[in-house]
């Protein structure tokens, strides 16, 4: 029986929520140096212009995705994918990846990009956006080429 999990605004009140972004934070640290790090902690994931979301499995966070404003009208970053590490194959990252891209349509967002990390590590996370339609592109908004970077975009359809 597939696993079953809701999708919902984060609840910044919750020390779950807390714990599994810290635990998000925790997991980068050996990946890459502090300035190639670019993982929004609990505080700046409630900055205005910042939406994140939560899969739940009942009381378990399963997985959490965010999008954050660029500054430049219809242009948005995903920010903050993780899936719980016990629960990754399950398709909880490719739900809400679907959910917050639906989510940017709906508001008129016309592309999303992301930074991720060019290591191994995140492998799975490049093919995972590379299916989702993100194609390799240069740096934006106040990034700079850095060599533990990889910069993907996605140009988004209209919703009919």
């Amino acid at each position: 029986m597939p696993p079953t999990f809701t999708i919902q605004r984060a609840d910044f009140r919750s020390a779950a929520l807390h714990d599994f972004v810290q635990s998000h934070l925790d997991d980068l640290e050996p990946t890459a140096p502090a300035e190639s790090r670019h993982a929004l902690g609990a505080e700046s994931l409630q900055s205005p212009g910042v939406r994140l979301w939560v899969a739940n499995d009942g009381p378990a966070i399963v997985g959490m995705a965010a999008l954050a404003e660029l500054g430049e009208p219809g242009h948005e970053e995903l920010k903050s994918m993780r899936t719980d590490p016990a629960r990754r194959g399950e398709g909880i990252a490719a739900s809400l990846l679907a959910f917050v891209l639906d989510d940017a349509r709906s508001r008129g967002i016309e592309r999303v990009s992301l930074e991720t990390g060019s290591m191994e590590f995140f492998a799975p996370a490049r093919r995972l956006y590379a299916r989702a339609g993100f194609t390799p592109c240069p740096p934006y908004g106040s990034y700079i080429e850095d060599p533990n970077s990889t910069f993907m975009t996605l140009t988004l359809q209209r919703s009919a």
